[in-house]
């Protein structure tokens, strides 16, 4: 599990381990990870961090401190490092370290920031291999200020590797609000942040790496599955099981303008995950064709309604409600919607969907995903799956970590995939799943099968992606569940 804390749970955690440690430890801890990280990154790039230049941004926070210390340490090793001073309020220790070791600050207390003809006229000499972005810590807002705006200009197209989180980015709420820092590494200390994990500014952060410091950490703000928490939630039949107890979905799905949308839903829900499939709509014909293991109308667990059902939907919504059991609302039946639906569900809007739904414009959803994920679950009452490049999964429990999905494939913008997801879903939750763990793994599941199809095997060391379908990526779903870490009965 990857887990991300605020800035509040980090700071108060930071100060119960000061309170037991040596004065900075935690800073050279921070600034040593750092260090070694961008030597890994020469080594990749170059063979060796000997001789690189390395130009540090310096603001005035813990993140420049960690820069300035860094940097000391590049120094020692051989490199050429070079601290650009965006504030007249860096950290005195940090900046001593650094020139004790042979590096080098520009700007003055008096002139922080240097003239931009000044810094160019110095690039065009020598070549920069990295730039470190130490200039606004987790305490700072969205945006950057015009000096910061200036050196990023002057060193365009450099590798950067950002401290802790890109300059710029909301920490908190993963929104960007101006210009900000979009980092080739991020080296992030203690724990993961909110916006490494939440779209838009987890696009900002390229490859993170978390640098372990010794921190006691709370419950986190979000939290992200990876293959181990999955394969601990994927239902698995018991000795003496049978269809029944492993769970019966049924599907209220599909229209005659919109077969396939059946054809999806139902072979994300048939992957063995459910001990019986149940279908009832227009496409029976079809989908009995296709699976022919998939009957009809009668019991289920869990129902999965709205996709591609057009006219259909407030029926089939209205149906499922009254049957009392967990549901997955998908598409057209997320319109009627108005409050909280009385039983367990999972709404799985895209932006342009939950836009309608709630009355806001689709590109401030994009925009701040988490809080209207926040927002729709508290008012529906229900687990909101907000679909996009990382999926985000809020609970109407407020003190349930929200999930971020971050598997998965650009490929996977495809017609249908959401059917698929809702089906997969909805087998999830008829298994016995808690609605906010059916979501997520079942999200977890869709992007990792997705990548499988766009590669075609699961070896990702050499992995060259290619298009999908949504069907592909349904069938699929079954290699990736055999490819899931074998899990001890012990901890199931």
């Amino acid at each position: 599990m990857r887990r991300a804390h605020s800035v509040e749970q980090l700071r108060a955690a930071e100060k119960a381990s000061m309170a037991s440690l040596p004065e900075g430890a935690l800073m050279q801890r921070a600034a040593t990870g750092l260090a070694y990280a961008v030597i890994d990154l020469l080594r990749e790039r170059h063979g060796s961090a000997y001789g690189r230049r390395i130009v540090l941004l310096v603001g005035s926070g813990d993140n420049g401190a960690d820069a300035l210390y860094a940097g000391a340490v590049l120094a020692r090793r051989g490199a050429q490092v070079e601290a650009w001073l965006l504030s007249d309020r860096v950290h005195a220790g940090g900046r001593a370290a650094l020139t004790a070791a042979g590096g080098h600050c520009v700007g003055q207390e008096s002139t922080p920031v240097e003239p931009d003809e000044r810094r160019r006229a110095r690039l065009e000499t020598t070549t920069v291999d990295v730039v470190i972005d130490g200039i606004v810590g987790i305490g700072g807002t969205p945006g950057l200020r015009p000096e910061a705006e200036s050196a990023l200009a002057a060193l365009a197209g450099i590798p950067v590797v950002s401290v802790d989180t890109p300059s710029g980015v909301g920490v908190d709420t993963g929104e960007i609000d101006g210009s900000h820092v979009s980092a080739d590494l991020t080296v992030t200390f203690g724990t993961h942040k909110p916006c490494h994990l939440l779209d838009p500014a987890a696009s900002a952060c390229g490859k993170v790496r978390l640098v372990d410091i010794g921190l006691d950490l709370p419950t986190p703000a979000i939290e992200s599955l990876e293959a181990a928490d999955v394969a601990a939630l994927v239902p698995r039949p018991a000795p003496d099981g049978h269809k029944y107890t492993r769970g019966v979905v049924g599907l209220r799905v599909g229209s005659a303008t919109y077969p396939g949308a059946a054809l999806l839903a139902v072979s994300g829900a048939n992957t063995g995950l459910a001990g019986m499939v149940r279908y009832v709509g227009t496409a029976a014909e079809w989908v009995k064709r296709r699976n022919p293991e998939v009957v009809g109308d009668g019991q289920a667990q869990a129902w999965v309604v709205g996709s591609g059902s057009a006219d259909g939907a407030n029926s089939a919504l209205a149906f499922a409600r009254a049957s009392g059991v967990p549901l997955v609302i998908d598409a057209d039946s997320l319109r009627p919607l108005t409050g909280p639906l009385g039983v367990p569900a999972i709404l799985t809007p895209h932006a342009g969907e939950l836009a309608a739904l709630i009355g806001e414009d689709r590109r401030d959803i994009e925009a701040r995903p988490l809080h209207y994920a926040r927002l729709a679950a508290k008012r529906f009452q229900a687990v909101v799956l907000l679909k996009g490049r990382r999926t985000t999964i809020a609970s109407p429990d407020p003190d349930t970590p929200v999930r971020v999905n971050t598997t998965g494939t650009s490929w996977l913008a495809t017609a249908g995939s959401g059917d698929v997801l809702g089906g997969l879903i909805g087998s999830l939750l008829a298994a016995g799943l808690a609605p906010i763990d059916a979501a997520s793994a079942g999200a977890w599941l869709h992007g990792a099968a997705a990548s499988l199809a766009a590669s075609g095997g699961l070896d990702t060391r050499e992995r060259r992606e290619g298009p999908v379908t949504a069907s592909g990526v349904a069938a699929a779903i079954p290699a990736v569940i055999r490819s899931l870490p074998a899990v001890s009965p012990v901890h199931r």
